[in-house]
């Protein structure tokens, strides 16, 4: 029996891929509709998204976009996992607050709180966030308020291109944010 790579494992690495200026070939992503979106999502900001046999490659070398636009956004929650990396990339980006739960509102605050100690200012504008980080990302130390694998993805992914050193505590330690790191 084949068993396919875990949604919540791709989403993150995903966004991740957005950092790099070179192709990026990932095997094993699940047939879900949340991939197929995030997908859709990279290729609204200007990724150049390719199946070939079992690979998806993505190629970021001519993606500039920084906005992620509600109609994507709006079905999947874990289309917030783009606003670190874009700015960590571009330090700006214009991102839908996300949908998709049924289980109930899962807030962003943490997400935010923590990016603001890399230097990320934000407001949310008619259900956007709208951030920049006019000097760039500087490294911090970052406790969160209370464990959130997303915000622990999200920051990890934002840090990767911080100037200097991050030191993230009570992070999640799910398998998924190991996988992504």
């Amino acid at each position: 029996i084949n068993i396919s790579g875990s949604k919540n494992a791709s989403l993150p690495i995903l966004a991740a891929t957005l950092l790099s200026k070179k192709k990026v070939y990932l095997k094993n992503l699940p047939r879900v509709k949340d991939i197929e979106t995030m997908l859709a999502l990279l290729e609204s900001l200007g990724s150049k998204v390719k199946k070939i046999k079992d690979k998806t490659v993505i190629d970021n070398s001519n993606q500039k976009k920084t906005f992620a636009s509600y109609n994507l956004v709006k079905t999947m929650r874990g289309s917030i996992l783009v606003l670190g990396p874009l700015l960590a990339k571009f330090q700006k980006a214009k991102v839908s607050s996300p949908g998709g739960c049924s289980i109930g509102v899962r807030p962003i605050d943490i997400h935010l709180k923590a990016l603001s100690k890399l230097g990320v200012k934000y407001k949310i504008d008619q259900g956007y966030v709208i951030a920049n980080a006019p000097k760039g990302l500087i490294g911090n130390k970052i406790k969160f308020p209370k464990i959130s694998v997303g915000a622990t993805e999200n920051l990890i992914i934002a840090a990767s291109f911080a100037k200097g050193i991050t030191i993230l505590s009570n992070c999640a330690i799910e398998p998924e944010v190991n996988d992504l790191v």
